[in-house]
């Protein structure tokens, strides 16, 4: 693991009923084992910005790739990918499906509206430490209140927006390797003042 990510990192920060985790029952027999789904069992992520899938309600298990988009339709996959189909899609962010590849561990944004697949976290600790790292920003960021320091609010913001990027890619690059991916994105809205509460 990249990220040294534990379960009481959250603690102070996040009450127990904000932070979600994933049943080992709920990856195929294959995946539960991965050092990915185990994070996601015992450590988990916070939640607001990123969200875990719900397992289905009949089989208790996670959708995979190929029930949530057409594969076909997507030429990254055939280009760069094996077998994503039977990946399975651990959570939601922005307009994405995130998907676990059990072997690489590596996490992918599966936009289904841009029919891409990207590479988003190097494996799961990455990607729990972003989400951390953010939601954390959302929760503690103090606006001064003063219109005569709005400027300067912002410009504090976007510093620590900046550090966020910055701190990460020096360890893992991908979730904020171009302006274009989903981190980078949410990063610019919570640089704008979105996603704050009120």
């Amino acid at each position: 693991m990249l990220f040294d990510v534990t379960r009481g990192q959250f603690a102070g920060i996040f009450d127990e009923d904000r932070i979600a985790t994933l049943p080992g029952s709920a990856f195929p027999p294959s995946v539960a084992d991965s050092e990915g789904a185990r994070l996601l069992q015992t450590v988990g992520v916070p939640t607001g910005t990123l969200w875990l899938r719900e397992p289905d309600e009949d089989t208790g298990r996670l959708p995979l790739v190929q029930d949530v988009v057409d594969a076909e339709d997507f030429e990254d996959f055939e280009d760069a990918l094996e077998d994503p189909g039977e990946w399975p899609v651990i959570g939601w962010l922005l307009n994405a499906h995130l998907a676990l590849d059990p072997v690489s561990g590596k996490v992918y944004a599966v936009d289904p509206d841009e029919e891409t697949v990207r590479e988003l976290h190097t494996d799961v600790s990455s990607l729990v430490q972003v989400t951390l790292r953010f939601q954390r920003l959302l929760e503690e960021f103090a606006f001064s209140g003063d219109d005569g320091e709005e400027e300067a609010d912002f410009e504090r913001l976007d510093g620590e927006v900046d550090r966020i990027r910055e701190e990460t890619s020096s360890i893992d690059p991908l979730p904020f390797q171009d302006d274009e991916t989903v981190w980078s994105v949410v990063g610019d809205e919570i640089a704008m003042g979105q996603r704050f509460k009120g």
